[in-house]
């Protein structure tokens, strides 16, 4: 059944009451005309609940969101960029980041700029600039829910070297307020990779404000770097626009429910009745959690980031022994599934946290290092 504006309908009994699902949900395709944005081909999905505009030109990229009016993601100032802007040097992906609900790093690199075995590499990798291959844009029933489902192909690749593919399902339900990823990255070369990959969702005003927090599974956590450590004791706790704020970054080891899930959310229980924007993922396909923390005026934003790495350099992982690598027409598999919960479906998230953590606040390692150390056996 869908529910829709307060009640549930069948198939028939909601096709009665309209002339098409267009109406009420579904998945249109334009293309950006003005601007940096010139060209750029996207996707607006509509469930009933939430709408999210996808940039099929930025990797099937989700560069805004709402649920029923509300925005749930960061806009940076950059706005929609078009992948030929891209500047791969140093701290240049940043020129063309939209912020939005969620952009993808990686696929062979992300993290902070490194020379890795001679190779210059650039903030956060090439992927998330790559425009995608259309595989299937559409809309249909299964039983009495109405399924709305992208699917494409971005590739990292060139002559001599890596040969990536990212294919890429996102599918959201009529009635329901969550959209579920599923993305496949195959070495489909002959040489084995590198596979970096990091989710960025960047969760912006209103739901981040004054008072807001982060729920989450954490068992443990360390501040990046000196700046995040003066604040540490904060880390999940969000307040006004700052001016002069500098960013802090924290890094998290997860617990998981029954099924193998890590749960984090932004929750902001002043506005409305209570709302979070949640994200769900599997430990086991990324076991790394970051949390950007950025409270700045204009700049005011959290990410929250499941990861197969930190965010410290691919030097630093290959240093480490945890790099992890693809072997030829080798597939890695990722579930995600973000959403948006309102009223008593907060309070029933944070009985799930409680149940998970049994309770028990983050304990904090005392550097990088350490933390590595001690959740080597995860990665």
């Amino acid at each position: 059944m869908v529910h829709l504006y307060g009640r549930f309908y069948s198939e028939k009994d909601l096709l009665k009451r309209i002339g098409s699902m267009d109406q009420v949900g579904g998945v249109k395709l334009l293309e950006l005309s003005d601007g940096v944005e010139r060209g750029v081909r996207v996707a607006l999905i509509r469930s009933g609940e939430l709408s999210f505009l996808v940039a099929i030109d930025r990797c099937m990229d989700i560069v805004n969101a709402e649920h029923k009016g509300i925005p749930l993601a960061w806009i940076s100032p950059t706005g929609i960029v078009s992948p030929g802007f891209y500047e791969p040097e140093g701290l240049g992906w940043t020129r063309g980041f939209p912020g939005g609900l969620l952009t993808t790093c990686g696929l062979t690199y992300m993290g902070a700029p490194a020379v890795d075995q001679g190779e210059p590499l650039g903030l956060h990798g090439r992927i998330s600039y790559i425009p995608a291959k259309l595989m299937y844009t559409g809309s249909y029933w299964e039983g009495d829910e109405y399924v709305t489902a992208l699917d494409g192909e971005a590739r990292e690749a060139k002559i001599f070297e890596p040969n990536i593919a990212l294919r890429r399902r996102m599918e959201a339900r009529s009635g329901k307020k969550h959209l579920v990823i599923h993305d496949k990255v195959t070495n489909e070369g002959w040489e084995i990779q590198p596979l970096m990959i990091l989710y960025h969702f960047n969760i912006g005003f209103p739901v981040l404000d004054d008072g807001s927090s982060l729920i989450s599974t954490s068992r443990l956590y360390v501040p990046r770097d000196d700046e995040a450590r003066g604040d540490a004791e904060r880390f999940d706790q969000f307040h006004q626009p700052t001016s002069g704020y500098k960013e802090k970054v924290y890094f998290h080891d997860m617990l998981t429910d029954a099924e193998g899930y890590a749960h984090s959310a932004i929750v902001n229980e002043k506005l409305l009745d209570g709302i979070a924007v949640y994200v769900k993922y599997r430990r086991s396909e990324l076991p790394r959690f970051i949390e950007w923390k950025m409270m700045g005026e204009g700049t005011y934003v959290v990410g929250m980031e499941p990861a197969n790495g930190l965010v410290v350099g691919r030097d630093k992982e290959r240093k480490w022994g945890t790099l992890q690598y693809l072997k030829p027409q080798e597939t890695r598999e990722f579930h995600l599934e973000m959403g948006v919960l309102v009223g008593e479906e907060v309070q029933k998230f944070k009985e799930k946290i409680n149940s998970v953590t049994k309770g028990a606040k983050p304990k904090m390692t005392g550097t990088v290092e350490e933390f590595v150390e001690v959740t080597r056996s995860y990665v």
